[in-house]
């Protein structure tokens, strides 16, 4: 398996050192600078300070979710739009909104997944909107599947909700969530970069459970192991995706990683603060100490596995920093209760569309 299908180890910036190594001695911006290395783990690193962020403001975004929308929610402080990702051993490349939109001309990348994967196309779209903010586009949603479209650049930003990746069916004894069939796909189909998330709804109960019970191969039960049976999920999408996708020739694929969530404040070691409510900055340097998310784990197994090269966008650690990212009470559509699974636009999922940017100029 190439090295493109677990990013989160290494990212190859070849491309800059031809640049350098060429003898161009125009000065490379901050955001293009390798630090003598030939590759560059772009998802190590720490939040810095920086007064040139955010990318966007949410008031120039006029299609963004009300429930990311902190700001217009009565947020009060601002601090937390204005930090920047920071590797540790080189510069992310600034994100270049039009000349994206020019790579993908003709083109269409689609989200699949949750509400965390809403939360990137969301992102995503407000940034590409604000690079060019004269540019037609339209939006529609049919049946689950939203499509922003840029008529000038013949370019496609879906998003297709799907939480599970795999399929609940109806039956006689209730809702099944069928952990081997993946009939979803027929819509991923055709999409030139897909970006897969799931994760956080395999840990619902109660009301907010969409399943009855979970079919396993020939086996049906009302319960089984959360973690289980997520791996054995991924692996019918993995399977899938080594089945069905035509990588790289045709389509680029991506895990956007796990989205992590602050409920529990013992995690990073402030434990009277109990949630998210109040965070106003992230946490100094690059380590997270309640340690690597367990379902991330499961991600990065299941990755090793496949057959063809599905690019980890490791989100997970960096994400896990930004405990102040949240809209706690100023989301939800502007509901006050506390939402610490979200993130807040401008915001964390701009970071992520970054990352995606870095990996699609690379590739």
């Amino acid at each position: 398996m190439g090295a493109f299908a677990i990013a989160a180890t290494t990212f190859v910036v070849l491309s800059l050192l031809q640049q350098l190594h060429a003898g161009h001695e125009e000065k490379v911006e901050r955001d293009e600078t390798v630090k003598g290395s030939d590759y560059c783990d772009l998802f190590h690193g720490s939040w810095v300070y920086d007064e040139s962020y955010p990318l966007y403001e949410s008031s120039n975004c006029p299609f963004i979710e009300k429930q990311f929308d902190c700001q217009m929610n009565g947020r009060p402080d601002k601090e937390y739009l204005k930090y920047r990702w920071q590797p540790t051993a080189c510069n992310l490349p600034r994100f270049n909104g039009e000349d994206l939109l020019s790579r993908m001309s003709g083109k269409s990348i689609m989200f699949v997944g949750d509400s965390l994967s809403l939360n990137q196309w969301q992102s995503l779209t407000c940034m590409l909107h604000t690079a060019v903010p004269h540019a037609k586009y339209t939006i529609k949603t049919v049946e689950g599947l939203s499509t922003f479209k840029f008529s000038e650049y013949n370019t496609k930003v879906m998003f297709s909700r799907n939480a599970f990746l795999v399929d609940i069916v109806s039956m006689p004894i209730g809702r099944v969530l069928e952990l081997d069939s993946i009939e979803g796909s027929k819509l991923w189909k055709g999409a030139d970069v897909l970006i897969f998330n799931t994760w956080h709804w395999w840990l619902h109960t109660g009301r907010k459970q969409p399943w009855d019970f979970i079919e396993d191969g020939n086996h049906t039960q009302p319960d089984m192991d959360r973690l289980v049976a997520y791996e054995k999920a991924l692996n019918t999408w993995a399977k899938w995706v080594d089945t069905n996708v035509d990588i790289p020739s045709k389509t680029s694929v991506f895990f956007q990683g796990v989205s992590p969530d602050h409920m529990n404040s013992n995690d990073w070691g402030e434990p009277n603060a109990k949630n998210c409510a109040g965070q106003t900055k992230p946490i100094s340097g690059g380590n997270y100490p309640g340690g690597k998310h367990p379902a991330e784990l499961v991600v990065e197994k299941v990755l090793r596995s496949m057959s063809k090269p599905v690019y980890l966008l490791n989100v997970t650690t960096l994400s896990q920093l930004r405990k102040d990212g949240h809209p706690s009470v100023f989301g939800h559509g502007g509901h006050r209760d506390m939402d610490c699974s979200h993130w807040c636009l401008p915001g964390v999922p701009d970071t992520w569309n970054e990352l995606l940017y870095a990996a699609l100029i690379q590739s």
